[in-house]
């Protein structure tokens, strides 16, 4: 049995960046990574374009300008302003390459065909130049960027259409247990509905990880070996929840020794959660969580959610870690670090109630863990505490 410490700096070190590359539409790349730089097909703006509403204006010494018409935002006529005229134009407007300033319609008096303005103004007001953001030719975003929502519409309004990213991983996750059925099945005695794959589907979906498949596997060892030995062979990581403990049912184990899984760690001091494996059997992670649900997402959380980071190559590997106030009393039943279920808000974070390992509505409520260290034996209102905070 290996430390918290321990456990974590071994997912670190042992889990290496997939670095193959896949082609993705722009607006289905969210949450990828860039695999080489993209350059700008376009400059943007792709031309002088107004700032604001008001009146472009072709300046002079004079305060008074006479109208001579009208470009609206999309128009593709250029008028021609000499010295001392002006044109209505509106936000997002093309500025004619005649006119070198934009006044506000606030500051503008209109009388017929002619305006006058209320001060001089300094050449290129309120014109967004052309290549503000970027020119043609120019490196638009670099390899290595997070394609965050803002970065899409950023590349979307270059024109661009598909982009290289790094490939993310395929990830399978495998349930075991005879007493596990699907939910909407009748509930014989003795049976419980399987939560943990969809659980843990659902939140690989939230991290923007949607290559997944969901396997079941009936507590028999051949078939075990059978169905590990299939996923193994076809993905970069493999989730498997349950089967991993000590009883005379539990086959994941001996299944992943057979099959020559690197063991890496098994069994981590840690509440909840202590029988968890991690190995790698060439290229593929391989993670074996604990049965109870609330310590099979504590796992993951903690464990598993390194690893997609370290897959992806990026620089936050772990979940944020804050300090926060206590806002509740807590005594910690013997020696070993615990993970406890809690409400973050605003500097100060609730311990709640419910910390059993098969529980999963405390964790419902949850957007933190408190990490409670071997030496705390209880945890006072007001103590400052670590807080690892859920992407939730």
């Amino acid at each position: 049995m290996i430390s918290i410490k321990e456990a974590i700096n071994l997912v670190k070190t042992s889990t290496k960046p997939l670095l193959k590359k896949t082609t993705k539409s722009v607006e289905k790349a969210g949450g990828y990574v860039l695999y080489k730089d993209i350059q700008s097909p376009i400059s943007m703006p792709p031309f002088r374009q107004s700032a604001m509403d008001g009146y472009a204006l072709n300046l002079h010494d004079n305060l008074s300008y006479n109208l001579i018409g009208e470009v609206k935002a999309g128009d593709g006529h250029q008028p021609v302003l000499k010295k001392g005229e002006a044109i209505r134009i509106f936000t997002g407007a093309a500025v004619p390459n005649s006119a070198n300033a934009v006044m506000m319609q606030e500051k503008v008096e209109v009388q017929g065909d002619t305006i006058a303005i209320a001060h001089q103004i300094q050449p290129e007001l309120n014109i967004r130049p052309l290549g503000e953001q970027v020119i043609s030719g120019d490196i638009a975003l670099k390899k290595g960027t997070k394609l965050t929502p803002a970065a899409i519409g950023y590349l979307i309004s270059l024109g661009i259409t598909e982009v290289s990213v790094f490939k993310k991983p395929n990830i399978a996750i495998v349930t075991t247990g005879n007493e596990l059925i699907e939910a909407g099945q009748d509930l014989s005695y003795g049976k419980i509905y399987e939560s943990n794959s969809k659980m843990l589907l659902s939140t690989l979906y939230s991290l923007k990880f949607y290559d997944v498949t969901l396997h079941k596997v009936e507590d028999d060892y051949s078939k075990t070996v059978e169905k590990l030995n299939t996923v193994i062979n076809e993905n970069d990581l493999v989730i498997i929840t349950g089967g991993i403990s000590v009883g005379d049912y539990d086959f994941v184990g001996k299944a992943l020794k057979e099959l020559d899984v690197e063991a890496l760690f098994y069994k981590v001091k840690q509440k909840p959660g202590k029988p968890l494996f991690y190995g790698k059997k060439g290229d593929t992670q391989v993670f074996a969580l604990p049965g109870n649900p609330a310590a099979a997402l504590s796992c993951f959380y903690v464990y598993v959610y390194i690893a997609l980071q370290k897959m992806m190559n990026r620089d936050a590997e772990e979940l944020p870690r804050i300090e926060a106030k206590s806002a509740s009393y807590f005594e910690k039943k013997g020696d070993r670090p615990q993970f406890l279920k809690a409400i973050y808000k605003e500097g100060e974070v609730k311990i709640l109630e419910g910390q059993n390992s098969s529980m999963l509505q405390t964790f419902a409520l949850s957007n933190a863990l408190v990490y409670a260290p071997e030496a705390i034996t209880k945890i006072e209102k007001g103590d400052t505490i670590e807080v690892i905070q859920l992407p939730v």
